[in-house]
This record gives C-alpha cells, sequence and structure tokens, in this order.
C-alpha cells in the first residue's frame, strides 16, 4: 500500500472574494475550484486525502458529498499555514511515509509536476521538499534565501523580508513534500514571531537546516501552475487557462473549433473525433458528443450524450438529456431536463421538450410544446402542437403511439393516448384516447355568413386619409 498522504488547506475565507460562497466552491471551468485539485490528486496513488477547512466548513463538506473517502479536520481559529498542518495531527501522527501539502485554491496543477516534486523528495531521502519558481515580480509570495553554496537556507516572508530579500525572484509556491518522521513534533516547535504573529510553515526549512535535516527544492521552469485564486479576476484570468487547455487538447484529438476563443467548453467534457463545433458553442458539465457531430453556432449543451453524426443548429439549449444517432436539433430549440431524442429523430425551431421521449425517426419541425409525453416511432408533430400536461396541480401524460400524424395547431389534453398509426385533424383539441388507425377532428363548426364584411365596411365612415 502506498505511503503517501495528502493535505489540502482549504479553510480560508478569501475575503477579496467578497462572497459568502467560500472561495474554493466558485466554479472554474465548470468544477468548483477544489476539484481541478482534487481531479490532480486522483492521478496519484495515495493513501489518504484530507482537508483542513474553516470558513463555510459545512458547504464545502456538502459540495464534496459525493467524495466519500475525504477526511476532514477543521481550523478554528486560523493561526498561519503551521497551524493548519498541525490540525491533521490525530489522522496523520502514527503513520510512516511522506504528506503531501496543497492549496484548495491552486487549480491549475499537473499531476506531473506533483510526480517530480516526489521523484526529487523521495529520490534525494529529504525530510522537506519545496516547489518553487520564478517571477519578474514575486510580489506577495515568500522569497526563497539560498546560502553560497545555492542551498536553499530558509524562506523569508514578504512582509518579514528586507528590501534586499525582497529582490529575489525565486518564490515559494507554499506546496511540500514533508517526511512524516517527526513532522509533528517539529510543527509544535513552531513561533509565531513575525509580523502576522502565525505559524509559518516556511518556518521548518530553517529549522530543519539547523537540526541537519535534508531540505531540497524543485524550481518549475514557469510559474503557471502556482497561480492561485483570490479575487474574482483571478477566477477569470485562470478560468481562460483552464479553458484553453481543455480546447487544445480536444483539437489535437481531432476535434474542429471554427473560433476556439469563443468556444467554452467544461473540463469534464468529452467530445468525439470530426466532430466541428461553432463560434460562441457552451459544452458544460458533463456533456458528452459522439464523433461526427455539428454543434453550430451559440449552442449550449449541458449534461448531454449526445450520439454519433448528430446535427444541432444555432442557438438551441438542451440539458440533462439524451440525443440518439443522426438526430437534428434546431435551430433555436430548447430541449428541457429528462428527455430523450431517438436515432434520426427532428426537433425543429421554437421547439421546447420536457421530460418526453421523441421515437427513432419522430419529427416535430416548428412551433410546439411537448411535456410529459412519450412519443413512438415515425411520428408526425405539425405544427404549434401543444400537449396540455398541467392541471394546475398536477402533469399528465401524452401517449403518442408509433405513424401517428398529428395535424397543426392541435392540442392534446392529458393524459390522453393517441393509437398506433391514428390521424389527427389540424386545429383539434383532443381529450379522449384516439384508437389505433383512427381519424380524430375536435374543433367547432365552420360558420360562413355571406356578404357579412362587406356590409359591414359599406356601414363605416370614410378615414379621412380615403383608406
Amino acid at each position: 500500500m502506498t505511503d503517501l498522504h495528502v493535505v489540502i488547506l482549504a479553510a480560508g475565507k478569501g475575503t477579496r472574494m467578497k462572497s459568502e460562497t467560500p472561495k474554493v466552491l466558485h466554479p472554474l471551468a465548470g468544477r468548483p475550484v477544489i476539484e481541478h485539485v482534487l481531479a490532480t490528486v486522483d492521478h496519484l496513488e495515495t493513501a489518504s486525502t484530507t482537508l483542513v477547512v474553516g470558513h463555510g466548513a459545512e458547504l464545502v463538506r456538502a459540495a464534496l458529498a459525493n467524495r466519500p473517502n475525504l477526511r476532514y479536520v477543521v481550523q478554528s481559529p486560523q493561526l498561519g499555514t503551521g497551524h493548519a498542518l498541525l490540525q491533521a495531527e490525530p489522522i496523520l501522527k502514527d503513520l510512516k511515509g511522506d504528506v503531501l501539502l496543497l492549496y484548495a485554491d491552486v487549480p491549475l496543477l499537473e499531476p506531473g509536476t506533483l510526480l517530480r516534486l516526489l521523484e526529487t523528495h523521495r529520490g534525494t531521502k529529504a525530510a522537506m521538499t519545496v516547489l518553487t519558481a520564478e517571477l519578474a515580480d514575486p510580489y506577495g509570495y515568500g522569497r526563497i534565501v539560498r546560502g553560497a553554496d545555492g542551498r536553499m537556507e530558509r524562506i523569508i516572508e514578504e512582509r518579514d523580508a528586507s528590501a534586499e530579500q525582497r529582490a529575489i525572484k525565486e518564490f515559494n509556491s507554499g506546496i511540500y513534500a514533508l517526511s512524516l518522521r517527526k513532522l509533528f513534533n517539529n510543527l509544535n516547535d513552531l513561533a509565531t514571531d513575525n509580523a502576522q504573529g502565525e505559524y509559518y510553515l516556511t518556518d521548518l526549512v530553517a529549522m530543519y537546516r539547523q537540526k541537519k535535516l535534508r531540505v531540497e527544492s524543485l524550481c518549475l521552469d514557469s510559474a503557471d501552475e502556482l497561480r492561485g485564486v483570490n479575487s474574482r479576476q483571478d477566477l477569470a484570468d485562470l478560468s481562460l487557462i483552464v479553458r484553453q487547455r481543455k480546447n487544445r487538447l480536444l483539437m489535437v484529438g481531432g476535434v474542429t473549433m471554427e473560433d476556439p476563443a469563443t468556444t467554452y467548453i467544461d473540463a469534464d467534457v468529452t467530445v468525439g473525433a470530426d466532430t466541428v463545433l461553432g463560434p460562441g458553442v457552451r459544452l458544460e458539465g458533463r456533456t458528452a458528443i459522439g464523433e461526427r457531430c455539428r454543434i453550430h453556432a451559440g449552442s449550449r449543451l449541458t449534461n448531454v450524450a449526445v450520439e454519433d453524426d448528430v446535427v444541432v443548429l444555432d442557438y438551441s439549449v438542451i440539458v440533462d438529456s439524451r440525443v440518439g444517432q443522426g438526430a437534428q436539433i434546431g435551430p433555436m430549440a430548447h430541449v428541457r431536463p429528462q428527455s430523450v431524442i431517438g436515432p434520426a429523430a427532428r426537433v425543429g425551431n421554437f421547439v421546447e421538450l420536457k421530460k418526453t421521449t421523441l421515437g427513432k425517426g419522430s419529427k416535430a419541425s416548428h412551433l410546439s410544446y411537448l411535456g410529459d409525453a412519450i412519443v413512438g416511432e415515425g411520428v408526425n408533430i405539425g405544427a404549434g402542437t401543444i400537449t396540455c400536461n398541467y392541471d394546475g396541480e398536477k402533469k399528465h401524460t401524452t401517449v403518442i403511439e408509433d405513424q401517428v400524424f398529428i395535424g397543426s395547431d392541435s392540442q392534446l389534453i392529458a393524459p390522453v393516448t393517441i393509437g398506433k398509426g391514428a390521424y389527427v385533424g389540424a386545429g383539434s383539441s383532443i381529450t379522449s384516447d384516439v384508437p389505433a388507425g383512427a381519424l380524430a377532428i375536435a374543433r367547432g363548426k365552420q360558420v360562413v355568413k355571406p356578404e357579412w364584411a362587406t356590409k359591414r365596411k359599406a356601414s363605416r365612415p370614410a378615414s379621412k386619409d380615403g383608406l
């Protein structure tokens, strides 16, 4: 069994976000920020993962309820990073191996980077290994102070640094690999003689050097992975980076994007080869698009399973539904949750589906509402058809069996069943079941009054403009 234990610090309030929602729960490319960190950890072989929570702890637990193996400890009050890690002592103090310390608001870290950090740490048998990088202006970060031999001597926080130390370009990411051997004994020896009056985890570097314990570092070529979310601006900036990564990955895999800059694809979306995405397309949640599909401009799909060879025309919205092979949707269609569109089916312009199954080859080409309906195969739904599914208190089901023809501007007042092969005449209001093979016509008798319009016009005074 692996002896790697991950601890993720997620206790901060995120004051600069100016939000009641904990910072780590704000969405970034379709996932809460913390889920990006957890997804990276998923690539590692770990014995345990512990979250140190504080502000909004119950909200964080609720948001991560789908991860039952997570362990939680609470940091209250919040007295610094050293104090935060100390909260995990009851869980980890009697274990062997290493701790990988991460932050819940640093979502861009790649699994490969963490593996390199662990390889450096274990390969050198270090007590502590620090992930670092360089920036032209590392304002706000702790600086890496090295001796004449180039080895790290200590980390000095920005507030405690001299002008000379602030000129150092190499900074501390706050991400560490730490041997569990006597880790908590050393953490309990940390002091608060600093500008913040907090227990700094960074003080371990100097402490370990003094105790002749090995301290190593891994300096990344680029600092991009180490960027954190501290403000709404950071959230937007990092979202852009995640989207660009996702778009590049999909295009390498054979997906065409007509305008990648306006194509928004969430982290958990999959898209098959030879699919073409138009400008302004949004694929959200856990949407899965098959091969050879065409999603036209401005369409939004959220948690949708789309099979191969599907066409979604411009400005259509599909949510929590399934679309069969070769189907066509739109333009400007709205497919609401729990709908299933069968193979080769057609949902046309200004058609709305809600909790409806549309069978193979069936079509509702324009201006219709189908709610709580079960529609068979080969059905034609005429323009303006409405399933009247709501009686003011309850929703009712409309069943339309195979090969039915529904004439334009018909109302099907549920609960009602239209039998196989039946016809419903245009303009009908159907309130009773229609037997298979029958014709149902339910509309008022037409009355014609000869010359009525001519006489009415003659009786009216002429308008001033003569019209």
